[in-house]
């Protein structure tokens, strides 16, 4: 768990108490380039917590696939309908190349969020992030120009650039 724990330590540090009960919570698995970690429509009970590889996050909208985010090492991926809603995703989750992960029940992260305070604000500094990154692109697709945006892409996220189809950036 060492690049998921660097990402989570660099966003909020954890004591040794809650990373042992954090290892506890969790299973390690390795998924095959292409693989489905989540399905549209489809309760998958599972959060994956990216210790190697890249992951893709997209809606089939009229057959064509949109791309929405990307997730690499130290990443956390789940179904934000499902954890909070408790409605089927509305998003597929793929693998972009071979990954390594481990894997939580949705269950108990929901149980890690509601009775540890150092993973609840680890949690919440995600969501911020996240709420950032989205407010940010949404202000760049309404104010940029094509080229503009790939570049602003290419300065925030240098890795995934560096990974991934551009295809998939473009979509």
């Amino acid at each position: 768990m060492k690049h998921i724990l660097e990402k989570i330590n660099s966003l909020y540090p954890l004591s040794n108490d809650t990373i042992q009960t954090l290892r506890e919570h969790v299973t390690p698995c390795h998924f095959p380039k292409k693989h489905l970690l989540i399905k549209k429509n489809i309760f998958n009970k599972s959060a994956y917590f990216i210790e190697k590889g890249t992951t893709r996050s997209f809606w089939l909208v009229n057959g064509e696939e949109i791309t929405t985010s990307f997730m690499g090492a130290g990443g956390i991926v789940f179904s934000m309908d499902e954890m909070y809603y408790n409605k089927t995703s509305e998003e597929f989750v793929e693998t972009l190349e071979e990954v390594e992960a481990y894997r939580i029940s949705l269950t108990a992260l929901n149980h890690l969020f509601h009775t540890n305070i150092e993973l609840a604000n680890w949690g919440r500094i995600i969501h911020q992030n996240e709420y950032r990154r989205l407010h940010r692109s949404h202000k760049e697709r309404l104010t940029l120009s094509a080229k503009e945006r790939y570049e602003a892409f290419q300065q925030q996220f240098p890795e995934i650039c560096r990974q991934v189809k551009l295809g998939y950036i473009a979509s």
